[in-house]
């Protein structure tokens, strides 16, 4: 098939363009050709096969110069990333905006919700997802999670029979030896700390905050908590460290303990795969589709809410012991192997062939 990708913007650790640059490598390699529907964001030299540049600089402007880029460079099938109004197959991969909303709004303020209703970008969002999982938009739809899939019927009345859930997949992970020994020498950690990692931006959805009030709890005995990825900052004491925007995750994964994410919102976390892969026990929440795929108190834990600060405190002491660890560090990376980017190619190319019919 001649397939056609959508994403429109561009960042250089975003992990949906991370995704399209996976997707079309596997592809490519199993006989498919590739072009990239993007803005003029996305480097050329990012891309390996053709680009069709489509104009618009607001979410709504692009989805509808789509149809007339997708006229000038045809496609067998549309697979889309982004909230467009009409395609073949979207990818729900940022889960859904009236759902992350919701959620957000029962952690903020209720003045800063009424303000965020206001806010003409997230009203343009709103209004293209109405669009696309209404009678005319997409044909079927790929989400990367139950999670997301029970919340995209619960918003919208979408038929479930034409929901495909595809967790998401990962190239084999490389971690080379003696990599925890180096990386805690470069950052001057003890080899008997207890190092808990946090990576990604969107601190504020993330649920960073939470991780460093457990910290704070805790006192003396709390894991030292590194954080990596764009953000401010802030005075979080002496047990937490940040370390700024890194490109060397799995280092990093191999210096740490343990991951975790209270995530207040997460179709389906990448980082805590990678973390998994690495053989580190995952902390996160229910709000966050990875926790579909563990098994509670033996690879990881499940927080009920993100701010179950008691539940994230317990968390971390229950995995302090490192015998612990290193028991269920070859399940770990045994079970992330089996969400492999190969896997996710041959199941997603399934469902293209479907809705292409």
């Amino acid at each position: 098939m001649r397939i056609g990708l959508v994403r429109r913007g561009y960042s250089d650790t975003g992990g949906a363009e991370a995704y399209v640059r996976r997707f079309a490598e596997a592809a490519t390699g199993a006989g498919h050709e590739c072009v990239l529907y993007t803005g003029a964001d996305w480097p050329a030299g990012r891309w390996a096969g053709e680009i069709a540049r489509v104009s618009g600089g607001s979410p709504r402007a692009f989805a509808l110069a789509l149809a007339g880029a997708r006229q000038a460079t045809p496609c067998d099938v549309l697979f889309s990333l982004e909230r467009v109004t009409q395609c073949d197959v979207y990818r729900a991969g940022d889960g859904v905006h009236a759902a992350w909303l919701e959620r957000r709004a029962e952690f903020d303020p209720k003045w800063k919700a009424w303000l965020r209703g206001l806010n003409p970008k997230h009203r343009e969002i709103l209004a293209l997802e109405r669009e696309l999982f209404g009678r005319d938009g997409a044909k079927r739809v790929i989400a990367n999670s139950e999670f997301v899939r029970e919340e995209i019927v619960r918003h919208f009345g979408f038929p479930e029979s034409r929901i495909d859930v595809i967790y998401n997949g990962l190239p084999p992970l490389r971690i080379e030896a003696g990599a925890r020994e180096a990386m805690r020498v470069e950052l001057r950690i003890d080899e008997r700390e207890y190092v808990a990692l946090f990576t990604g931006s969107g601190w504020e959805r993330k649920g960073l905050r939470f991780a460093i009030e457990a910290v704070r709890r805790m006192g003396g005995d709390a894991p030292l908590l590194l954080v990596a990825g764009r953000g401010a900052p802030m005075d979080a004491g002496p047990r937490v460290r940040f370390l700024g925007p890194r490109t060397d995750v799995p280092r990093l994964l191999a210096a740490a303990d343990v991951f975790v994410l209270p995530t207040i919102y997460d179709p389906f976390s990448n980082a805590c795969l990678e973390a998994m892969a690495a053989g580190v026990p995952v902390i996160t929440s229910r709000a966050n589709g990875f926790a579909e795929i563990i098994d509670p108190s033996v690879e990881g834990d499940v927080l009920p809410r993100p701010d179950d600060i008691d539940a994230l405190v317990f968390s971390f002491r229950a995995w302090a012991d490192p015998m612990r660890r290193e028991a269920v560090r070859p399940r770990l990376i045994a079970k992330a192997a089996e969400f492999s980017i190969e896997r996710n190619l041959r199941a997603t190319v399934a469902v293209l062939e479907k809705a292409r019919g």
